[in-house]
């Protein structure tokens, strides 16, 4: 039984491999015996992640790439068949709020810079639909391969002083649901798309908006741990064995789905 929750030699695309949550899922598939490409914009910070990897006793490989650029992500493409044949599984990890792009408390919708709305919706939706369009083609043209796309709790219902964030993590569920529907339809049962919405993770991105500079909780999280029923943050590793189950033949007959790895989140209304 446990045969079929396996990914052992698959080759699974990560972009955002140098940050928190995609080295964290980078480890666990390394650890699972998966063979990991690491993709970023950052050589270093990729020959970094990859020197980690390898000392797991990993196979794992960097490839510099642009997730808001079709023709870069070619270029990855190519390098990866050239070196394993084919490709397997992408996790579009990359993406993320930015800081001009998210309110201050006492701030309107009308107080947000068009630029930063841009920024924000474009990596998030962009960086996801680019990377689906030149590595889906690969699963497209060898018939299989699972997507596991990254929304949010902000495509549930609506979180204040995010809007792009909100409105583009919204695009990312509808985006999985239209992609898992075309493929399935065109190319056969074998690729599947879904996408995870974690909750609330302390990362490097919102930790200024979560934590005080004393590392005690901001008005801002005291409302999020008040709405989570398990009463607390969650840790990166928590959402590496619900990917790595999308990715298995375990989750065979799954495309199109959403879960929620939120601590209970979204299922309760606060009352």
């Amino acid at each position: 039984m446990n045969e079929i929750f396996s990914i052992k030699d698959k080759i699974a695309v990560i972009t955002g491999a140098s940050g928190v949550l995609g080295g964290s899922l980078a480890r666990s598939f390394i650890e699972a015996g998966a063979k990991v490409v690491a993709l970023g914009r950052n050589q270093e910070t990729l020959d970094a992640r990859v020197k980690e990897l390898a000392e797991l006793n990993g196979d794992a490989f960097a490839v510099k790439a642009n997730v808001m650029n079709v023709e870069s992500l070619e270029s990855a493409a190519k390098k990866i068949l050239e070196k394993y044949g084919k490709i397997d599984i992408l996790l579009n990890i990359a993406g993320g709020n930015i800081p001009s792009a998210t309110l201050a408390p006492d701030q309107s919708f009308f107080d947000l810079k068009m630029e930063a709305w841009n920024e924000v919706t474009d990596l998030n939706i962009n960086g996801t639909v680019y990377p689906s369009y030149v590595f889906g083609k690969v699963m497209a043209e060898q018939g299989s391969g699972s997507i596991v796309n990254i929304s949010s709790m902000a495509a549930y219902s609506a979180i204040t002083r995010v809007a792009g964030y909100s409105a583009a993590k919204s695009a990312i569920t509808n985006f999985t649901q239209w992609l898992a529907s075309d493929l399935a339809l065109k190319f056969g049962d074998k690729i599947r798309v879904n996408a995870i919405a974690p909750g609330f993770f302390i990362g490097d991105q919102n930790r200024a908006i979560l934590l005080n500079p004393d590392g005690s909780l901001t008005d801002r999280s005291k409302k999020v741990i008040a709405k989570t029923p398990m009463g607390r943050f969650g840790n990166a590793d928590e959402l590496n064995g619900a990917v790595q189950f999308l990715c298995s033949d375990a989750a065979s007959f799954i495309t199109g789905a959403l879960l929620p790895i939120d601590g209970g989140f979204s299922a309760f209304s606060g009352v």
